[in-house]
């Protein structure tokens, strides 16, 4: 399913980047790539259930500042294809759709921003390529394996999980779309609300979202928790990198342990607490942007 007609996808101008377009293991990844083609590239990942127009106000600044700003869409989300099929989608295609970007654009030395979902993505990838990757760039994520810190996390991933509840809850009433409408610090504007829903119009185009919530490690034998493990695990070979954490301290799913984890991982990392939710970009993206490219210009 592809979404080539309907909605403007400019919303308004608050979006006004030329789509491109990645064939790769059968489908097709929207991205931007904007910005001087020899400039430091900052790659930036977002998670459930949004898409590159996350990091809307991350782009233009950083292309004014000199930089090559990169975003794309992973399967099920924004502009790329929607399989039906649940079962089109895992962890690991996600890991090889983002890789398949990396190499078409033949990006080194990248400053790597990862959150939500974004993070077990873009580090599976970059603890395999560790010499293509400058700096990182830790929102509110985790690797992958130990799970989100959310104390009712096990019930409700349990109910998702389920043949009927999950089905009702994440493609027929679109709760993870509602949840990003409601769940912020401030209010979106009417341009964002229709960005946010116009890849989801009905229950056939929701299945990434369901496929991400079924996918959360809470056993050792969810081939997900695996992959994140690994990452887990060499997160040693990062370890060098100058990286930058910046927190939304009113982050239901990421909370405080998980900074604690994230800390301990990485103790020279330069860290910020802002008050936000977990859609931070959406939030804090006046804090979050200068901290993002006062880093750029120091490390």
């Amino acid at each position: 399913m592809e979404l080539t007609a309907g909605p403007d996808w400019t919303f308004g101008g608050t979006w006004p980047y030329e789509p491109k377009w990645l064939n790769t293991d059968g489908v097709r990844l929207h991205y931007v790539d904007e910005g001087p083609r020899q400039g430091e590239a900052v790659v930036m990942l977002h998670g459930n259930p949004t898409w590159a127009y996350l990091y809307r106000h991350f782009i233009g600044t950083l292309v004014e500042a000199g930089y090559r700003a990169v975003a794309h869409d992973e399967l099920g989300f924004g502009r790329s294809d929607k399989p039906e099929s649940e079962a089109e989608y895992s962890l690991a295609r996600h890991v090889a759709h983002f890789g398949a970007l990396m190499d078409e654009l033949e990006l080194e030395g990248i400053t790597l921003v990862v959150q939500d979902w974004g993070g077990p993505i873009g580090l599976a990838w970059a603890v395999e390529h560790p010499e293509r990757v400058q700096r990182l760039v830790l929102l509110n994520t985790w690797p992958g394996g130990t799970p989100p810190d959310h104390p009712e996390a096990p019930r409700l991933f349990k109910l998702l999980r389920s043949r009927v509840g999950g089905g009702a809850i994440v493609k027929g009433a679109n709760i993870y779309v509602r949840f990003l409408l409601r769940g912020g610090e401030r209010e979106l504007d009417e341009e964002a609300r229709a960005a946010y829903l116009a890849p989801h119009p009905s229950r056939s185009s929701r299945a990434g979202m369901l496929a991400y919530a079924r996918m959360i490690p809470w056993n050792d034998g969810n081939p997900a928790g695996a992959i994140g493990h690994r990452t887990e695990a060499a997160l040693e070979r990062l370890a060098s990198k100058p990286v930058l954490i910046v927190w939304p301290l009113g982050d239901r799913a990421f909370k405080k342990k998980t900074l604690t984890l994230w800390r301990a991982r990485f103790p020279e990392a330069e860290v910020h607490e802002l008050d936000a939710r977990h859609y931070i970009q959406e939030d804090a993206h006046e804090r979050v942007v200068p901290l993002l490219l006062d880093f750029l210009r120091r490390r």
